[in-house]
């Protein structure tokens, strides 16, 4: 994106719902600007007046002014800063919410694509530097060039051939921060991938804690941890580096005209064209502008790490999806629920192998069908296709005779529920997981569903019972556990489509036992596909799929497929044996 078009999205979608507050801020940069060019003004009468001619009727006046012109500056300065705050506080709320959601509604393709911790760098590190460009930055934009303009008029009162001579300064140091913002903005970009990194390592930390442990790695880990911290330490300290370097050159610049104005002011005072109070009123004006040419100087480095990484946020926000609703879409009726997949091509990327290569499948309403093949045989994707959670290259898939991509996703998605082997569940109480599939669900409701999982047999021995607070991702639950509450809240959906994959796996005999009758009553009388690796789990399907490589190479009974499908009695021998 060109810079120009960044300013005007920023402005159109995050800054112009505030403009009444940015006016404000900008009202109160006039007070701050006109209190501080009146102070350096007033040194002009007060050395004149007080200690030249010796006249005493301003002795009171003078001081009390000053007083006035300090306060009205530092109450101007405290509203001016405060709105300005607050603006972009709310600027960095719309922003991270808007990641937030595109995250949220964001194709599951794309989310698998992203990096994680890349992305909670852009909500933290990059938002951060957005919010400076439009609260921090416009603000010095307003407050110190008002200011320099009112301090450059009183200094042209004074005497304007010093202020010609002055205002050389100014470009001089604009043009040494341009060359320094470009910097800024390449090594912004730099410590912001950096940053991501790091996060992502200690995501894995708290995830992997047990397997550090087991294999003595802290050693290996610290010392990744090291590098990590370092190699973004280097890039912090360059971007600080960057800034710093304004410091020597501001204060050359500003040695030189000191240097050169006390030379010239000589020589005027010399052919009594400048007064003493004259040249005290200037030199206290140019002082004083000082801070505001700094702050304007740097403010081009500011604006190149708020432009950089905004033009890293802005394309996540503007993330669009390619699995949407046609506008003929149509809601879904769903009756027996059969589903039949017909000619169904898919793959991943282009450039990969199918991962399904032109498959007919049926799944009867009402019935358990499964799914058996060697992993990466593309099992897991035929589930993944039902919701829609990838789409098809070719061919359709019908439930009850409509297709699926002519009906809303959202009454498709209704009409399904899903059970995992990596149970998801959330940093919150057993019960607001369990009603995760329906916010209105009563206590009554959760109950019965926890009941019918098992759930009430631990539930019940927890301290504060369905309050309990389960960790991050039921960390503080064993796998059975947590697998149970996930059979609740899929009970509690009342869905007509059910997808296991490989619910059971990992699983020791008598979890597993209560879990199978938990996904017994889950099931009845709804349409089942089922992922397992224990083939002991699916021996009363109703119809069995094998599949090899993407292509479906047998399919009938248990009792059939022993006899008809060496690829499916290999499995089952194998796993008898064992």
């Amino acid at each position: 994106m060109k810079k120009s078009e960044i300013y005007k999205r920023l402005y159109k979608d995050y800054s112009k719902k505030y403009l009444d507050k940015i006016l404000i801020s900008a009202f109160f940069s006039i007070l701050v600007a006109g209190s501080t060019s009146s102070i350096a003004w007033l040194l002009d009468p007060a050395i004149k007046k007080l200690f030249i001619d010796k006249d005493q009727s301003l002795i009171f006046l003078i001081p009390i002014l000053i007083i006035i012109a300090f306060t009205t500056k530092g109450l101007s300065l405290y509203f001016a800063k405060a709105t300005m705050i607050g603006v972009g506080e709310e600027v960095k709320k719309k922003l991270q919410f808007d990641m937030t959601k595109s995250l949220i509604l964001a194709d599951t393709q794309i989310i698998d694509k992203k990096h994680s911790g890349k992305f909670i760098s852009n909500l933290t590190y990059d938002v951060t530097h957005v919010t400076n460009l439009l609260s921090h930055a416009l603000l010095t934009l307003f407050k110190d060039s008002l200011t320099l303009i009112g301090l450059l008029f009183v200094m042209f009162t004074q005497n304007w051939e010093l202020a010609l001579i002055s205002i050389i300064m100014i470009p001089l140091a604009g043009l040494s921060a341009k060359s320094l913002g470009k910097r800024v903005g390449k090594v912004t970009t730099q410590a912001q991938e950096k940053s991501g990194y790091l996060t992502t390592y200690l995501v894995e930390l708290f995830k992997n804690h047990k397997l550090i442990k087991i294999f003595q790695k802290e050693n290996y880990e610290n010392s990744r941890a090291n590098l990590y911290l370092e190699q973004l330490k280097d890039k912090n300290k360059k971007i600080q580096v960057v800034f710093v370097r304004m410091s020597p050159i501001m204060e050359t610049l500003t040695g030189i005209m000191i240097a050169i104005l006390i030379f010239y002011s000589g020589k005027l005072m010399a052919q009594n064209k400048l007064d003493i109070n004259n040249f005290f009123s200037f030199l206290a004006a140019m002082m004083l502008a000082y801070q505001p040419v700094r702050s304007l100087s740097t403010l081009n480095m500011v604006l190149n790490q708020g432009l950089s990484a905004a033009s890293r946020i802005l394309p996540i926000i503007d993330n669009k999806n390619k699995i949407n609703d046609l506008e003929s879409s149509e809601v879904l009726n769903v009756n027996k629920a059969n589903i039949n997949f017909k000619d169904v091509k898919f793959s991943y990327n282009e450039e990969e192998n199918k991962v399904l290569d032109q498959i007919n499948l049926n799944f009867e309403g009402g019935k358990m069908t499964s799914l058996v093949g060697h992993s990466g045989s593309g099992k897991s994707t035929i589930l993944n296709l039902i919701p829609r959670f990838y789409d098809i290259e070719s061919g359709d898939i019908l439930i009850d005779d409509q297709s699926i991509y002519k009906t809303k996703i959202k009454s498709l998605r209704n009409n399904i529920s899903l059970v995992s082997q990596e149970t998801t569940l959330f940093d919150d109480t057993i019960r607001n997981n369990i009603k995760y599939a329906k916010d209105d669900a009563t206590d009554d409701e959760i109950k019965e569903v926890a009941e019918l999982s098992y759930c009430d047999e631990f539930i019940d021995l927890l301290p504060n019972k369905y309050d309990t607070i389960i960790g991050e991702n039921g960390i503080r639950l064993s796998g059975g556990e947590k697998q149970r509450i996930s059979i609740a809240r899929a009970m509690m959906k009342k869905s007509s489509i059910i997808l296991l994959d490989e619910a059971t796996s990992s699983l020791d005999s008598e979890t597993e036992s209560k879990i199978q009758e938990a996904l017994s009553i889950l099931t009845k009388n709804r349409t089942t596909i089922v992922i397992a690796h224990r083939l002991s789990t699916i021996l009363n399907s109703n119809n069995i799929y094998v599949i090899d490589s993407g292509k479906i190479v047998a399919n009938g009974r248990h009792e059939d497929l022993i006899k008809n499908s060496e690829l499916y009695k290999n499995f089952y021998e194998k796993q008898i044996q064992k």
